[in-house]
């Protein structure tokens, strides 16, 4: 089942194994059980110190489990985890055999001292790139701390359970049977939620950070590079992000970063990361950007966050980034990732066989209708303007599949639902100004990105649409404050500009330190 070359790469992974480990499997006379059981059958035959056991009792089938030997497991795979996936199944196996886990060691305190029972159900699609950080998470806290248990769910497989819970967008995770979170969650998000002090305490932490002299807002590319400017001229340097990596970590395909012909967004952000924390640079993570707060009397800029505590710096680099443009329409807030979607490969194979939406003719809605005609009945493809902007080698495509319908000059004005999923959308000619209603099941928007500066507004100036207005060097309308990247002004929202504009605004805020240093 696994391929030469895979088989390889796994035999050295589990060199590293440290205790002996067994694999349960709980099996039924389905053709995914033969495929589960050849897959760890496998896998045992690359480590002395794996074993197979096939009288499971774990209830949902086809699956497996793996544990200690000699214990019961408490990590669970109902589903071949292949594909993005594949890196959970080695994580699982070394963490589980005692491999320590890369968490830092008051998380690993906070995660041991939890008490209850912790019933974790991750349901994910083997082509999400966001899924594989949620299982992480959840199998790690099941390595460290017997109250839990975390089961990964394939939903393509588990089709008829996805139905009953009505699960539109992954990754979706119940605990203890109920609803617990909805898409891409870190462990300090998680502890968060289960541990009521831990955001009193992360807040009193940070208060407690002495001022930096470049303190970057925002981890997505432009952050990124911004940080490493300025930690390689040896300068005390922190970043505080919402989400280290930004929106690439939602970018599957990437094949214009230049000297790498192909990379996904997951894999270039853990690049990025890697490449920040091999200098000395301070990475507040998970941490919400509230308000931009003005030079005290030792000239020192405020960054207060969500959690109630005040970052500073001698100077700042605001790279927010952007987020998914919405429509605005109504019914579309009150059924997001119950119908309405924003991501074609995570969610896309939750809609298999069904009939959906697309929203957007640039390029991205025109792939994402592409990519999706592959797996759901029919996709129709809406935009509001008469003709479609993508390039002329996706239209081409798109013109040449038999499941796609287009409308142009068509404008979404609401989205129809029963209360528990969406059943359809309203939409308006808008030449002859007629309304139609089209029946479907799901709805994905692909209509571009807005600028998170929300946060921003009467603290530094704005663009009409929301950007940071800046200079040739990066500087805002606020004297040692600075911005870079898709938050700005600068045209072009592309990977390899956020960088360039990040490692230029580090650049020009270093020098204002030299020339304003009293």
């Amino acid at each position: 089942m696994l391929e030469a070359d895979i088989k390889t790469q796994l035999e050295t992974y589990l060199a590293r194994i440290a205790a002996p480990i067994e694999l349960v499997a709980s099996l039924d006379d389905s053709p995914k059980a033969e495929e589960i059981r050849a897959l760890i059958h496998e896998i045992a035959a690359l480590s002395d110190k794996i074993t197979v056991r096939e009288n499971g009792d774990y209830p949902r089938r086809p699956s497996f489990g793996v544990a200690r030997a000699g214990e019961a497991p408490r990590i669970h795979f109902a589903g071949i985890p292949m594909g993005h996936e594949f890196t959970s199944l080695v994580l699982a196996l070394l963490q589980t055999s005692g491999y320590p886990p890369r968490l830092e060691a008051d998380q690993i305190e906070a995660i041991r001292a939890l008490s209850g029972a912790f019933r974790f159900e991750a349901f994910v699609s083997l082509s999400c790139h966001n899924c594989p950080d949620v299982v992480q998470a959840l199998n790690t806290m099941a390595v460290l701390n017997p109250a839990f248990e975390s089961t990964m769910i394939d939903g393509g497989l588990f089709q008829q359970e996805v139905e009953e819970r009505e699960i539109m967008g992954v990754p979706a995770v119940f605990l203890n049977g109920e609803p617990f979170v909805q898409g891409r969650v870190e462990i300090a998000e998680i502890l968060a939620r289960l541990d009521t002090g831990a955001i009193a305490r992360e807040a009193e932490k940070i208060a407690r950070t002495p001022p930096f002299d470049v303190l970057v807002v925002g981890g997505g590319p432009a952050g990124s590079a911004a940080a490493i400017y300025a930690a390689r001229k040896g300068i005390r340097t922190g970043v505080v992000a919402e989400r280290f990596g930004g929106q690439i970590l939602d970018t599957l395909a990437i094949e214009n970063f230049i000297s790498v012909q192909k990379t996904e967004g997951p894999r270039l952000a853990a690049g990025l990361e890697a490449h920040v924390r091999s200098y000395d640079v301070d990475i507040i993570n998970l941490q919400k950007a509230e308000a931009l707060v003005p030079a005290d009397e030792d000239g020192l800029i405020g960054i207060r966050l969500a959690s109630g505590a005040t970052l500073k710096g001698k100077t700042v680099i605001l790279a927010t980034g952007a987020r998914w443009r919405e429509m605005n329409v109504p019914g579309e807030a009150e059924y997001r990732a119950k119908g309405v979607a924003f991501c074609p490969h995570c969610d896309g194979p939750l809609f298999r066989g069904k009939r959906i939406a697309v929203i957007g003719g640039g390029n991205s809605g025109v792939e994402a209708a592409i990519d999706l005609a592959g797996i759901v009945a029919h996709v129709t493809l809406l935009e509001f303007n008469t003709e479609l902007r993508a390039d002329a080698v996706l239209q081409q495509k798109l013109l040449s599949l038999s499941n796609v319908a287009i409308l142009k000059n068509a404008q979404t004005i609401e989205v129809h639902g029963d209360g528990h999923k969406v059943n359809g959308l309203s939409w308006k000619d808008r030449e002859s100004g007629e309304i139609k209603r089209l029946d479907l099941e799901g709805i994905f928007v692909q209509i571009g990105l807005l600028p998170s500066t929300d946060w921003l507004k009467g603290s530094v100036e704005l663009s009409r649409t929301g950007e940071i207005v800046i200079d040739a060097k990066g500087q805002t309308s606020v004297p040692g404050v600075f911005a870079a990247g898709d938050c700005t002004t600068v045209p072009y929202k592309q990977i390899i500009i956020a960088m360039g504009e990040g490692a230029k605004a580090s650049l020009s805020a270093f020098d204002y330190r030299i020339r304003s240093a009293k």
